[in-house]
């Protein structure tokens, strides 16, 4: 097992002092979260430290926002603007099998999906930004629990987030396998699907199996609708537009009496689009096959479809401006803006509702052994620690920064910006 080295501030030519100086503390903080990981809404541990990370740095902190979110504000000089920034801070339930000297300590639960470097990352751009103080306006690091499928962000929403901090700009960033650490996709448009649940119960009427004519078979119907949810992808859907609709769990009969048709099958699965157009159409098409299996068959049908995460779309502007901040760390050539979208889900999509904004890619290094999101063997790249905070502190400083705020000012009180 290769064991990830934290990063030295020599293979950073564009760190500044500060930053180069507290990777030690952020990887070593990093690791600790690794060992330590929390459920969605149960991060007591991990947002105590949040909080006292930011306050020792200065920063106004509001707790217990959405369960166990944590906000830390940095207002620094009388600019107007003020941006939001994300970072996620559950773990999964899953079960860790690498060997690595911070491997989780909690019994079927593991960071497998970089959160704890997330947090890291937000949190050294925090102390980075209170310690130089180089912009003007106003930054909240937003820490939001149960990123993982639990709602975190809707109830930060819910529980007035962007009342008690309202933001001209909202920012989430996500580790990207496959990307290397000193790479960043930027892309306009959208970037994470819709994430919807579905079920379908099909309730007929029980028989003997050698006598099947005497009852009314809800397994047929079963394969029946099974089948024709997959014309719904090229066949209503247009085939040039991103669609997922996927059967992931089927109970009927029982195993140990092969000689029943069951009364009832119930099916359930997950449903996934791009645009709210497509979203609303595989909601209606799902329950139209549905209805038409079970009518076919003369079994009733009852069928639901949970909206749970929109898709994430960035917006134009916000792109822009986070297009900026990385290349000028990273280079136009390794600033990435032509990349695909995902078809996993993101929350973050609760808070561009709220607020124009841009959900950007940072590389986690090679795919391959365990490197994917959602493995066991998962571990987030300390070396992007480094290439996380200069992004999050360029972005802040160029957004926030004084010009900025004076043009606004200027504009704002009707005074016309000299020419040229």
């Amino acid at each position: 097992m290769v064991i990830v080295q934290p990063t030295k501030s020599k293979d950073f030519m564009y760190l500044s002092k500060e930053i180069s100086s507290d990777l030690h503390f952020l990887t070593e903080l990093r690791r600790d979260l690794h060992a330590h990981p929390e459920l969605g809404f149960d991060e007591v541990r991990t947002s105590k430290i949040v909080a006292t990370v930011l306050e020792e740095a200065g920063l106004e902190v509001r707790r217990g926002l959405g369960g166990t979110g944590v906000v830390g504000t940095l207002r620094v000089g009388n600019g107007a603007r003020a941006i939001g920034m994300r970072a996620d801070m559950d773990a999964l339930a899953m079960l860790e099998t690498s060997d690595r000297p911070y491997r989780s300590t909690a019994e079927g639960k593991m960071h497998a999906c970089g959160h704890d470097g997330h947090t890291v990352m937000l949190l050294g751009a925090a102390r980075h930004l209170a310690a130089t103080r180089r912009f003007s306006g106003v930054a909240h690091f937003i820490f939001q629990p149960a990123e993982e499928g639990r709602g975190g962000a809707k109830r930060m929403v819910e529980d007035g987030l962007f009342d008690l901090f309202p933001c001209d700009a909202v920012y989430g960033l996500h580790n990207m396998p496959g990307l290397a650490t000193d790479e960043m996709a930027v892309v306009e448009g959208p970037q994470l699907a819709s994430s919807d649940s579905w079920r379908v119960t099909l309730r007929g009427v029980g028989t003997h199996g050698a006598k099947p004519h005497l009852g009314k078979d809800p397994i047929t119907a079963a394969g029946t609708f099974l089948s024709a949810l997959q014309t719904i992808v090229g066949r209503v859907i247009d085939p040039l537009q991103p669609a997922v609709v996927s059967a992931c769990s089927l109970q009927a009969g029982n195993p140990e009496a092969l000689n029943v048709i069951p009364d009832v099958v119930q099916i359930g699965g997950t449903a996934r689009a791009f645009t709210h157009e497509i979203r609303d159409a595989l909601e209606e098409e799902i329950g139209r096959l549905a209805r038409g299996a079970a009518s076919m068959h003369d079994v009733e049908a009852r069928y639901e479809f949970i909206r749970r995460i929109p898709p994430v779309t960035n917006e134009a502007d916000a792109t822009a401006r986070a297009r900026r901040a990385a290349i000028a760390v990273f280079g136009e050539a390794k600033t990435i803006t032509r990349f695909p979208p995902s078809t996993a889900g993101d929350d973050f999509a609760f808070f561009l509702q709220k607020a124009p904004g841009c959900y950007v890619w940072l590389g986690n290094g090679p795919e391959g052994n365990g490197a994917m999101h959602h493995n066991t063997a998962y571990d987030f790249n300390d070396a992007a620690i480094a290439s996380g905070v200069k992004f999050w502190t360029t972005l802040v400083e160029q957004e926030l920064s004084s010009d900025l705020a004076s043009v606004q000012r200027s504009e704002h009180r009707g005074i016309q910006k000299p020419a040229g």
